[in-house]
């Protein structure tokens, strides 16, 4: 089964959370798919990950940019898996039905839209009960990320 982590946004927005998370897949020798809501979202996205912080590069690409096979990080709206990642980030409340074939799925939601916070527990039942691995990571006031119980 695949280790699912809910990541509850409260004090940093996703431009600024995401990056970080994907240098972390990267240091860890592993290949990300982004999923997000909208194509306008996907470039969005794409334009803020070359320029978050001054002094990085975190390679990366969308349907724009062409060569997925080549891209580390793909961000996109489709359920497919064209870089082969092996792990999986949803954003935006975007869902995937091949969740279970990545090693790591990254649920990442904003936890000022109650919207956004019921579908997460909606999809939080949903994978407990296919029998994934599930963890629960809550923002702190600086932007980290603290383990807390589902």
């Amino acid at each position: 089964m695949t280790d699912i982590a809910f990541y509850h946004l409260q004090s940093v927005p996703l431009e600024r959370a995401l990056p970080k998370l994907l240098e972390k897949t990267l240091d860890a020798g592993k290949r990300a798919l982004v999923l997000a809501g909208s194509q306008e979202r996907v470039e969005a996205l794409n334009g803020q990950l070359w320029t978050y912080a001054p002094d990085s590069w975190l390679p990366h690409g969308s349907i724009k940019d062409g060569e997925a096979e080549e891209q580390p990080v793909w961000l996109s709206t489709d359920d497919d898996n064209p870089n082969g990642a092996q792990f999986l980030f949803l954003t935006d409340g975007a869902t995937s039905e091949r969740v279970a074939e990545f090693e790591r799925c990254f649920e990442i939601f904003n936890g000022r839209e109650p919207a956004a916070v019921e579908a997460a527990r909606e999809r939080w039942k949903a994978y407990s009960e296919a029998g994934h691995d599930l963890t629960y990571w809550r923002q702190t006031d600086s932007g980290g990320w603290e383990k807390k119980e589902g």
